[in-house]
């Protein structure tokens, strides 16, 4: 576990004054508690240095918001759930942070929503459970990133149609079963159908069986005449994508499709040219100035391309600050909600706006064909063959018809 104060400008630096010392006492204490190590750990630290890029941005490189500092505390979940409840009980009651960011494991993240309830303190998950803004949200729950459901219809906005028969793959614990809960109900909407469902342990290697499985539900159905897919839905090192191909699903008329993913992960994806799905972001994406910036810092900051997670953590960093804003620099929990319900805030993927049903944050998504390029530009330390997702359109949030869950 380790405090920072989110100085890191130069500008910054030579700027500190008497009143700015002054008002560190006063600071809007952040804490970001999420998976550092373990599994996760890459998300981690894509999301922890997009939120200090987006509170530079946002504050003009003065890290202040109506003349309050903003100090982050990070600490650790190690992808742990009762780890996780502690540190953000933690944050609360001892550090006096006014909002928890994460954390980024989509079952941690459930295991600390009461925690804020009971302390009645905003907190931002970071996971992707359909059940964070769900069956098991409380009022003081507010997300950035996308869940399952956006995940899901965007991906069905991207391929469903009468006629496309879909087999999933997913892991079997809350991020793969809620997306592919959603998955089926969004497909279904747009007149596709779910005709098998597989679950894996989360940290499956073999995935012959599953495809085998996969193979014969849908090789000889009828009324598949659009398409028959096997879509994944994956998170960390090993991917079921490359087994399933090494198996030549072609050869019974099957294509594979899948959402986006962090930049390591699309590497392998150069194995699979003409791919589609939908995604969250790809820094070539968006266009506006926000990105524009966003791309380039990134670029002269770490010598390499901004990443999916990089772009959540910048957006969440925009969220508050907006809401803190709006509140006149109160971090108050109910003025905070007050701000936040219904609140726009322009990111590096455009506009997003907190439902205030649910405050699930509503955003565009993109749908993709992935193409086979060498790129030097995506890594610091080296040149791949990586699957581009090449943009084919921006799909606008009033697109995508995102259920409510969280009726308790």
């Amino acid at each position: 576990m380790k405090q920072r104060l989110l100085a890191v400008t130069a500008f910054t630096l030579g700027t500190l004054s008497f009143s700015a010392v002054a008002q560190a006492g006063d600071s809007v204490r952040i804490a970001h508690v999420t998976g550092f190590s373990g599994p996760l750990s890459a998300y981690a630290k894509q999301l922890s240095d997009g939120m200090s890029m987006g509170f530079e941005y946002a504050t003009d490189g003065t890290m202040e918001v109506a003349g309050r500092k903003i100090e982050i505390i990070d600490k650790d979940t190690q992808n742990d759930p009762a780890r996780a409840r502690s540190l953000v009980e933690e944050a609360y009651a001892e550090d006096d942070a006014s909002i928890v960011v994460g954390p980024v494991a989509s079952g941690v993240a459930l295991a600390t929503l009461p925690i804020a309830e009971e302390y009645e303190r905003i907190i931002m998950p970071e996971g992707v459970a359909d059940a964070i803004t769900g069956e098991q949200w409380n009022r003081y729950v507010f997300r950035v990133g996308r869940n399952s459901s956006q995940d899901a219809v965007s991906n069905a906005v991207a391929l469903g149609q009468p006629g496309v028969c879909v087999a999933t793959i997913a892991q079997d614990y809350a991020f793969g079963r809620d997306g592919v809960a959603a998955y089926k109900e969004a497909m279904t909407s747009s007149g596709g159908k779910v005709v098998h469902e597989e679950y894996l342990p989360t940290d499956a290697t073999d995935f012959t069986a599953a495809a085998q499985r996969l193979f014969g539900a849908l090789k000889d159905r009828d009324g598949c005449d659009k398409g028959k897919y096997i879509f994944a839905i994956w998170a960390g090192s090993a991917n079921p994508l490359s087994r399933i191909q090494d198996l030549h699903p072609e050869r019974h008329g099957i294509k594979l499709a899948t959402g986006g993913n962090i930049l390591p992960a699309l590497a392998s994806y150069s194995a699979f040219p003409g791919m589609e799905g939908a995604g969250f972001y790809y820094f070539e994406s968006p266009k506006n100035e926000i990105n524009d910036w966003f791309v380039k810092e990134h670029f002269k900051r770490f010598d390499a391309a901004p990443d999916f997670f990089t772009a959540q953590g910048f957006a969440q960093a925009m969220a508050i600050t907006a809401a803190l804003r709006k509140t006149e620099g109160s971090s108050d929990s109910e003025d905070l909600i007050e701000a936040m319900e219904g609140l726009s805030f322009d990111t590096p993927k455009g506009k997003m706006t907190f439902r205030a049903e649910d405050h699930q944050a509503m955003q565009a998504m993109y749908h993709f064909r992935i193409e086979s390029q060498e790129r030097d530009d995506w890594f610091a330390d080296r040149t791949v063959t990586a699957g581009v997702p090449v943009l084919v359109r921006e799909i606008p949030m009033d697109e995508m018809k995102i259920p409510l869950r969280n009726q308790r």
